[in-house]
């Protein structure tokens, strides 16, 4: 039996001289949450200023709602630490809200109309209106509903230690940051292969408010549940199959992660070609803009995808010229639901795993893909996003039938080795009980995320938004218990009111006419 290329990299990793270089691991979390009243319909007022605002507070935004709240960890080596800080923002803004709370689940609330959608505004600057009209566009391609839908975002990188190492052992000579870039996106073609089973662990939205239909009809088995919620038998992740981030036009988009050239070129196409399907809307020349401009993306944030490769940019600068510039220096998992069962909207267990589930998509073999595999890994999320409880679920790898269960169990005997590397370097256990007890899951669809809702639901004949609202009044006396840890409140009512002259700054510093500001940052 030949070695792998992970189990050299993993016994190479595990010399005494090279054990510590995987220490170190930063992440942060994006956290979404959309801002209900005490009955758990969609507030309706405005951001409020208590918390600062939106624009320039880099901790509590909003995304594409006035509604909905975004809370942002600072950077951490420590996944604890994040978790703390999120309770510490998320005790700080319900502290301001007056009685509102924060909605713990992905899908929506009942929202009678999306009209009653508000977009998220930003002030009077040129780069605050670009933000709102930009949301216009969201909304007038794809509806405001699909984009009241919540998530979490993890970011992660890997040391520079870990990095020397590799290349190191890969007896690579050439320049360290293309190294990293190019193992990044090996990272990102092997997430895609096995994203499914993030999916099938984690998915946190099988069931739904009606509402989100809209009366809009769907070829997806739906069952009925209490007064007026939806859910499907074995669905996992409904936020990210057919009826959440998807876009028609997009779905003709190659954009590919072979090279970091080959992405930028992809998105770069895709921000520079009009759709057909927008050429109605006005965009930022029109009397009444509905959109930035009539490109297939208006901009490269408008790409939907589970994983994105990224840089901090600089001041102007677009996320496509940071990656030019300076390479890869992290990774955005975007697939993650809100999990109900968490107060923060994810948990230590998911923390330990992902760490786990990233360093091994990382470290093993990672052949380039083609466009034909690219799709096959989304069919497979999109039979898991439906139906990935279902036991008998088959999905294709390497154009090859398998069952769910024999490739998750595939995976979880190679994470298992990956787990063992890991706590022994950090000089704990935890990587690998998490391995251990998740791997259970997999004969045991109940246990996964998606199974205990769907049950808790079911036991309770209850509506979807009758069991969030519940966990929602829960979370709030926690987060009223919690003793601030990480950020005290006086620290971050002054980040809320310095972000209220920092705003009030851009404001008074635009010279340029909005419509001059945008042919400036569209200009080539």
């Amino acid at each position: 039996m030949t070695c792998t290329q992970l189990q050299q990299r993993i016994s190479a990793l595990s010399a005494p001289s090279e054990l510590a270089a995987i220490v170190g691991i930063q992440r942060g979390i994006e956290r979404e949450a959309l801002r209900t009243n005490k009955q758990g319909g969609l507030s309706t007022r405005p951001h409020p200023v208590a918390i600062g605002c939106a624009l320039t507070n880099s901790m509590i935004t909003t995304d594409f709602s006035e509604a909905l709240l975004e809370f942002i960890t600072p950077v951490s080596d420590d996944p604890k630490e994040t978790l703390a800080q999120l309770r510490d923002l998320q005790k700080f803004t319900l502290e301001q809200l007056d009685g509102e709370l924060l909605w713990p689940v992905s899908m929506p609330c009942y929202i009678q109309n999306q009209d009653e959608i508000p977009l998220a505004q930003f002030g009077s600057s040129n780069i605050g209106r670009m933000k709102t009209l930009y949301r216009e566009g969201l909304k007038n391609r794809y509806g405001s509903m699909m984009q009241a839908i919540a998530g979490v975002h993890f970011n992660i990188s890997f040391p520079l230690s870990f990095w020397r190492s590799l290349q190191s052992q890969s007896g690579d000579s050439g320049e360290l940051q293309s190294f990293i870039s190019d193992g990044y996106l090996g990272l990102i073609r092997n997430f895609k292969r096995e994203l499914w089973l993030i999916s099938y662990l984690f998915g946190a939205s099988p069931a739904l408010c009606s509402s989100f239909l809209e009366g809009r009809k769907t070829d997806l088995p739906f069952k009925s549940l209490g007064k007026g919620s939806l859910y499907l038998e074995h669905g996992t992740a409904l936020r990210l199959g057919d009826l959440g981030y998807t876009n028609s036009a997009q779905s003709s988009l190659k954009v590919m992660y072979n090279s970091l050239e080959e992405y930028v070129d992809g998105l770069k196409k895709a921000i520079s070609l009009p759709s057909n399907l927008y050429q109605d809307l006005e965009d930022y020349h029109g009397a009444v803009p509905q959109q930035l401009n009539k490109n297939i993306l208006q901009i490269e944030n408008e790409f939907y995808s589970p994983i994105r490769p990224k840089r901090n940019a600089r001041s102007g600068e677009k996320p496509t010229e940071a990656l030019l510039r300076g390479g890869i220096e992290y990774i955005e998992i975007r697939a993650l639901d809100v999990n109900p069962f968490a107060d923060t909207g994810i948990d230590l267990q998911q923390i330990y795993f992902l760490d786990v589930f990233l360093t091994y998509c990382l470290l093993k073999a990672s052949p380039q893909m083609s466009w034909e595999e690219q799709t096959q890994t989304q069919e497979n999320l999109d039979q898991v996003v439906n139906q990935g409880r279902n036991p008998e679920l088959i999905l294709v790898r390497n154009a090859q039938e398998v069952s769910l269960t024999q490739w998750a169990g595939d995976i979880f005997a190679e994470l298992a080795k990956v787990a063992d590397y890991m706590d022994t370097a950090h000089g704990v256990s935890h990587y690998r009980e998490t391995v251990n007890e998740l791997a259970t899951w997999v004969d045991a669809p109940e246990k996964t995320t998606s199974g205990r809702y769907m049950a808790q639901l079911l036991a309770a004949n209850t509506d979807n938004g009758v069991f969030a609202l519940e966990l929602a009044k829960e979370y709030l006396e926690q987060h009223q218990k919690w003793q601030y840890h990480s950020f005290d409140k006086a620290y971050l009512q002054q980040q809320a009111e310095q972000s209220v002259v920092a705003q009030k700054d851009i404001e008074a510093a635009d010279t340029l006419s909005f419509e001059a500001f945008l042919d400036d940052y569209f200009k080539e």
